[in-house]
């Protein structure tokens, strides 16, 4: 059976009107709750701070919720959101999400992406009950993270040559075969991205509206097709093998290796890298936050990451890293 999930509501609204009776089990962490905790009022009967999305971590908290729970809040960004949409599955119970900035477009998925033997497996959860949007949170919240959801929108640059890339040698799966009209979409919605990348490294409301709107039609796109193929290439590989190389202690921001992930995807592909790194650092992406030796020790990985863990067909398959090879990437993106 397939399942067309479609998008939680939407309610934009000051989190002072918000009022829950239901019994809360809250997901947040330090900085999220510190920025609304004065606003939002909730019946919480337990409080957590999540710090991984691995599956067995998943699996000890979702074992340890209280069965007054009645209705997961998550405060904060994808980690709280994926962990929230995750224990509410769980449970069968629903799942308030409550952005403190546009960092991620898991909040509007059905999906969650759970880590495990070293990459992502995708989780199917449904979408939460609702998403709660205050612009006067969102639009405070600090200028790497307030839009950093547009990562999501420019990965399709990426995303879309690398599937075509896949249909050309005919390695796409008939559930992912390359569709025209999926592309011409996507593409289109990434031509707005660069169009309100300005606007929203300034803060400005319309702008992180526009946002918002551009996320919800490509999060509806992918969940009618089926799969994330049009944004979804060799841009995150490199955020996935980045994250898999690093400690787990402290989790690294999603944007921090997506953005330098869609640098060295162009460049693999050979495209011109100054439109799309300019609007990265116009939008408020920081581009320099990863130490350059483990970028180019991650880029030297990769062809073999793809393949051991059966990722999607991309360029990487194919894909001979030199030393040579990786000092070029990294000179052309600017990461070295």
């Amino acid at each position: 059976m397939t399942t067309i999930w479609s998008l939680p509501k939407l309610e934009i609204t000051d989190l002072t009107s918000v009022h829950e009776s239901r019994a809360v089990a809250l997901l947040t962490g330090g900085r999220s709750w510190g920025a609304v905790s004065p606003l939002l009022d909730l019946p919480v009967a337990v409080q957590a701070e999540p710090t991984s999305v691995n599956i067995d971590y998943l699996e000890s908290l979702a074992s340890g919720l209280p069965p007054q729970v009645e209705v997961v809040y998550a405060v904060g960004g994808g980690l709280v959101a994926d962990v929230a949409k995750y224990l509410a599955w769980s449970r069968a119970i629903p799942c308030v999400i409550v952005p403190t900035a546009l960092s991620v477009d898991g909040f509007f998925t059905p999906i969650v992406a759970a880590r495990s033997s070293g990459s992502v497996h995708y989780v199917e959860t449904g979408p939460a009950e609702s998403v709660i949007i205050d612009w006067s949170v969102i639009r405070n919240a600090p200028l790497n993270v307030r839009g950093a959801a547009i990562v999501e929108l420019l990965t399709i640059t990426t995303g879309l040559l690398d599937w075509r890339y896949a249909a050309e040698r005919n390695k796409n799966t008939r559930q992912e075969r390359y569709q025209p009209w999926v592309a011409g979409i996507m593409a289109s919605i990434a031509q707005q991205a660069f169009k309100i990348a300005e606007g929203v490294g300034k803060g400005e409301v319309e702008a992180l509206r526009s946002l918002l709107d551009l996320l919800c039609i490509e999060v509806q796109i992918t969940s009618q097709i089926g799969h994330t193929r049009p944004q979804e290439g060799s841009e995150q590989y490199f955020a996935y093998a980045y994250e898999s190389r690093r400690s787990r202690d402290k989790a690294t921001p999603y944007a921090d290796m997506v953005g330098p992930g869609i640098l060295i995807g162009t460049a693999f592909h050979g495209q011109n890298i100054a439109p799309i790194k300019s609007t990265l650092e116009t939008a408020g992406i920081r581009l320099n936050a990863l130490p350059v030796t483990e970028i180019t020790n991650t880029i030297k990985i990769l062809p073999d990451y793809v393949r051991k863990h059966g990722l999607p067909y991309s360029i990487l398959n194919d894909l001979d890293l030199t030393t040579e090879r990786v000092e070029e990437i990294m000179r052309v993106t600017g990461l070295g």
